[in-house]
């Protein structure tokens, strides 16, 4: 599988290239510095919110991933992201792209139907914009009636560099933790599920979550 990975030089960005380069697809590392995230990956340069060039860098891919963060300067990103996300689909849709996969964020996962962690007594009010930012982004995509085909997967609450264990559950909207309720994920095991989504399909025009 031909994979055009936006954002391809994060933390999780370059270890869904990890994972996908060792199970034997080919993958194209996109990113605004052009750097490969590792040995044997081919990059390029490009900025997702210029549809031409993600039309340009993604024609003839078989999927399509976006593992690109809100703004991160102190601004609303609401705005910009959602922004970013419009100009990505409609780069996949110019270029022929049937399959789009984002890396979502937890902060929108449901503690019970329609109850949202990012609207519970507590919740950190550093991360609560990337959380509003995300929320708006999923809203975006699942008002689409047309291609791309996507998946929106969203990790754990607490997602870092760590060990490629292979373990971990998947669900839906929920929002997932521990015996320790604790919720957690290594970068490595959320690129495990990342790919294997990729692969089984498992979930069209719908989130996901990934958790220990």
């Amino acid at each position: 599988m031909k994979l055009v990975l936006f954002g391809a030089t994060g933390m999780i960005g370059s270890r869904i290239a990890t994972e996908a380069s060792a199970r034997g697809h080919q993958v194209l590392a996109v990113s605004r510095s052009g750097q490969s995230p590792l040995p044997g990956v081919t990059a390029t340069a490009a900025d997702a919110t210029d549809p031409d060039r993600v039309a340009e860098v993604a024609r003839g891919a078989d999927a399509v991933a976006s593992a690109c963060v809100p703004p991160r300067d102190g601004s609303d990103p609401r705005g910009p992201f959602l922004a970013l996300n419009e100009a990505l689909v409609a780069g996949v849709r110019a270029a022929g792209v049937g399959r789009l996969m984002v890396v979502g964020g937890a902060g929108g996962l449901e503690v019970a139907p329609g109850q949202a962690v990012s609207d519970q007594p507590g919740f950190p009010e550093a991360y609560l914009p990337e959380a509003l930012a995300h929320r708006a982004v999923l809203a975006y995509y699942r008002a689409l009636d047309d291609d791309p085909d996507w998946t929106y997967v969203s990790p754990a609450a607490e997602i870092a560099p760590g060990t490629r264990t292979g373990r971990f559950r998947v669900d839906g909207d929920r929002f997932m933790t521990d015996d320790q309720g604790r919720s957690l994920i290594s970068a490595e095991d959320y690129a495990v599920a990342f790919v294997d989504e990729l692969e089984q399909h498992a979930h069209p025009r719908a989130r996901m979550s990934v958790a220990y």
